[in-house]
């Protein structure tokens, strides 16, 4: 790390936060959530610590996700969980102030890009820079974006499905949709609810999600025991949970985060179509994990469809090619 000058890229997710140091790589990678006093606003834990308190908090304690949809939803409490990810990556004795490449969706608002700049700056970057998740994600995947060849990525996240085509370094056609992750988790809890009369909190869907989740319906399910509490009785339940439950929770999420894809490549000139046609669609964050939502997504849409090596990275990889490459980046695809 150059320590008179510190750089640090940040991937700031609705559920994960991710910092790469240059010469280091990934260096922090914990849960976007806050502990605090809900009467006070003091801050208690943040990240792992606060993500443990989850769901277990006595009344004089509030655990706080602070961004939704991939935008700042709490400028307070953002801004104490940036400076404390930033303190964190930093050595102890550094005495200057670190300048910060961050991810936001394509689908940002100015008025929220200002915001998650201000919120850097007052978490203690010296200069902040805002680049847009899939042009960061296709950087990480390998991807190269200045080539004039239409390339297309969708980067599905925690909060958000961003979908774009790029071409000569920039985005030529793109949708934001927010729907990802976490809208799944719920579509899980909502099933449970309805479905088997059982209540299970953020944790134990997410815990579904990954150990059996898949995106269709298949002829070996995986299973798993889920437990939760009876929504009658009030009383502990546990039920037996399949793969195929949890597609036919989570079908509507998934189909409108294919009609964002759609409506990309409906966008796009000929020209780069056909580009994508024979370079296929290439998938990256932490949801494009699901098992078979990439064989869907290429059923649906009639294109090859691969998820990224190193899907979960890619965004915060791409941060850190931006900053070896600081002042070459700074005239094409940063916003200051």
């Amino acid at each position: 790390m150059n320590f008179i000058s510190p750089k640090l890229g940040i991937d700031l997710g609705t559920t994960y936060t991710l910092v790469f140091v240059p010469d280091m790589g990934i260096v922090l990678n914990e849960p976007s959530v806050v502990a605090a006093s809900p009467f006070t606003g003091e801050v208690l834990a943040v990240g792992n610590a606060a993500y443990e308190m989850l769901g277990k908090t006595p009344g004089d304690l509030s655990v706080l996700k602070p961004l939704k949809n991939g935008v700042i939803a709490d400028y307070k409490v953002t801004e104490a969980m940036l400076s404390y990810f930033i303190d964190r990556s930093l050595p102890s004795w550094s005495l200057f102030k670190p300048d910060v490449v961050v991810s936001v969706p394509v689908g940002i608002t100015s008025m929220e890009r200002a915001a998650v700049v201000e919120a850097a700056h007052k978490a203690g970057a010296r200069n902040a820079y805002v680049v847009k998740e899939p042009i960061l994600a296709a950087i990480g995947a390998g991807i190269n974006i200045q080539d004039p060849k239409g390339r297309m990525i969708v980067d599905i996240g925690g909060g958000t499905t961003d979908a774009a085509v790029l071409s000569l370094g920039g985005i030529v056609a793109s949708q934001s949709v927010k729907c990802a992750g976490t809208r799944i988790d719920a579509a899980i809890v909502d099933y449970l609810k309805s479905e088997f009369g059982v209540l299970i909190g953020e944790r134990t869907s997410e815990d579904v999600k990954i150990k059996i989740g898949s995106a269709m319906a298949v002829e070996d399910p995986l299973s798993m025991e889920v437990k939760g509490q009876d929504i009658v009785t009030g009383l502990p339940k546990s039920v037996t949970l399949t793969s195929n439950d949890v597609a036919t929770a989570i079908h509507e999420e998934v189909i409108e985060m294919i009609g964002a894809m759609k409506r990309v490549l409906q966008d796009t000139p000929p020209e780069l179509a056909s580009d994508i046609i024979d370079n296929g669609i290439v998938m990256s964050g932490g949801t494009s994990l699901l098992r078979n939502l990439s064989n869907l997504v290429e059923y649906e849409i009639g294109v090859p469809t691969m998820v990224a090596d190193n899907s979960l990275f890619c965004v915060v990889n791409g941060t850190g090619v931006i900053l070896e490459h600081l002042n070459f980046y700074k005239k094409r695809i940063l916003s200051k």
